[in-house]
């Protein structure tokens, strides 16, 4: 299945209502961007804000995420027009922008990751294209929308919320529910009425803009991904490369 291929089907199960479920990279290494590829997951992140990447060796990375049929994307360090053309020349699917405070910036970024006519990012030979191989098709499909989802993780971002759930383009948010703790004086206190209340406003605002709403199930656990589910979340990333590892591999001192 081509990449465009794979876009369109996350597109597809979300816009149908139904979630879309990923996982999360933050070791730079094309082995486990394999196993994490072959897991079964519809798309793999790699984490360029928290992870260890470079762009030097993003395209392996990539390559080997496509091995096992996933669709590699990536979360961006910031939104600088910079990084948009990097990581979707290296062949990446889609971004994930973080800190997201405005529909003007939202846009910025949207426009930074497309081709002319629908945005102004840079036009060239990459791997994305296979270097012009692919260049018409590239073209005419995949370089005109990739995958866009937003992060909602200030309490700025609230403030804005209709504004950015309005954005043409948006293909989904993610809930950052860290910074955004953090952003309201509650960091790492999740069940405080005032996060409650904020996650319950995202969800409801998602609704009403027919905007998928996201979350990271950061601590693997199926009873809290069919939870988040329930909850109305359909953008769902499941665990991290690293908290996979350090949960299995502790010694069993027996």
């Amino acid at each position: 299945m081509t990449r465009a291929l794979k876009i369109q089907k996350v597109r597809e199960k979300l816009n149908l209502g139904f979630s879309s479920i990923g996982s999360w990279m933050q070791i730079p290494n094309s082995s486990i961007a394999e196993i994490m590829g072959d897991a079964g997951y519809d798309w793999i992140c790699v984490d360029l804000e928290h992870g260890h990447f470079g762009y030097e060796n993003l395209t392996d990375i990539f390559k080997s995420i496509e091995l096992g049929g996933a669709l590699p994307i990536a979360r961006l360090p910031n939104s600088d027009p910079y990084h948009c053309k990097a990581v979707l020349d290296a062949g990446g699917g889609g971004v994930i922008v973080p800190m997201v405070e405005s529909a003007a910036q939202l846009a910025s970024v949207r426009d930074s990751c497309r081709w002319p006519p629908a945005g102004k990012r840079g036009v060239g030979y990459s791997r994305a294209n296979l270097f012009g191989k692919n260049f018409n098709e590239y073209a005419q499909d995949e370089s005109q929308q990739p995958l866009l989802i937003a992060m909602i993780e200030h309490i700025k971002a609230l403030e804005n919320l209709d504004e950015i759930l309005s954005t043409s383009g948006l293909d989904g948010i993610l809930v950052g529910p860290y910074d955004l703790s953090a952003s309201m004086n509650l960091i790492g206190q999740f069940d405080s009425e005032g996060m409650r209340k904020a996650l319950k406003l995202i969800v409801e605002k998602c609704k009403t803009y027919s905007v998928p709403a996201g979350f990271h199930v950061v601590q693997p656990n199926e009873g809290d991904l069919k939870q988040k589910i329930r909850e109305g979340y359909q953008f769902i990333a499941y665990g991290i490369d690293a908290i996979f590892l350090n949960n299995n591999c502790e010694n069993p001192k027996i």
